[in-house]
């Protein structure tokens, strides 16, 4: 897909598009949840759906997943941090599209939901990624989360971000290979722009 065709099909749901954004914001706020403990937790969904806008026509592959894939971005965090279920989501996907498209939002969401765990190694083990991998656009969105998080913490100054720095710069190895399905389905691809971009920030 083209970006113009894919930019075509975003103007197309607009409206659809900014009610999820509208909501999945609400749902947050809903749960006191912040980002950075400064900023709406919406800051952190609009970096990643914005790496959605600008890299979603190298993945993307027909009209029907564009909903899905952008659903996904705003609610990527729901089950971890708002409290919501699967079924949960699921049902929030389906006020905006039909049921298979709802599923694919729904997979997506619940693959980027990270494990029980005391540590961040536990909570992001091999059963998490191994989840991404088989996800078709869960490793791209996994990419625009890191991107995102990235991209905050090397344009943000405070103790917390220093220590995230080196830790991205330190897992950046693992991690690409952890959500690299290895497969020649775009379904799962990981756009070396991205990469290259996470490369230059780091």
């Amino acid at each position: 897909m083209t970006q113009q065709e894919f930019q075509a099909i975003v103007d197309k749901h607009k409206l659809d598009l900014e009610e999820v954004r509208d909501r999945a914001y609400m749902l947050h706020e809903s749960v006191n949840q912040h980002y950075d403990k400064k900023h709406p937790y919406g800051f952190h969904l609009d970096m990643v759906a914005d790496s959605v806008f600008k890299y979603g026509h190298l993945v993307c592959q027909q009209e029907a997943d564009i909903l899905p894939l952008f659903f996904a971005a705003y609610y990527h965090d729901s089950i971890e941090d708002a409290r919501m279920t699967y079924n949960d989501v699921t049902r929030a996907a389906r006020l905006f599209m039909n049921d298979d498209q709802a599923y694919m939002a729904a997979e997506m969401v619940y693959a980027l939901t990270n494990d029980k765990g005391r540590t961040r190694a536990e909570r992001a083990g091999e059963r998490y990624y191994q989840g991404i991998r088989e996800t078709p656009y869960a490793p791209f969105l996994k990419l625009a989360d890191r991107l995102a998080n990235i991209t905050y913490s090397f344009t943000h100054s405070n103790d917390s971000n220093h220590h995230m720095k080196d830790v991205y710069r330190e897992e950046l190895p693992h991690f690409l290979e952890a959500i690299n399905a290895h497969s020649d389905d775009p379904h799962f691809a990981l756009p070396q722009e991205m990469i290259d971009h996470i490369n230059e920030l780091l």
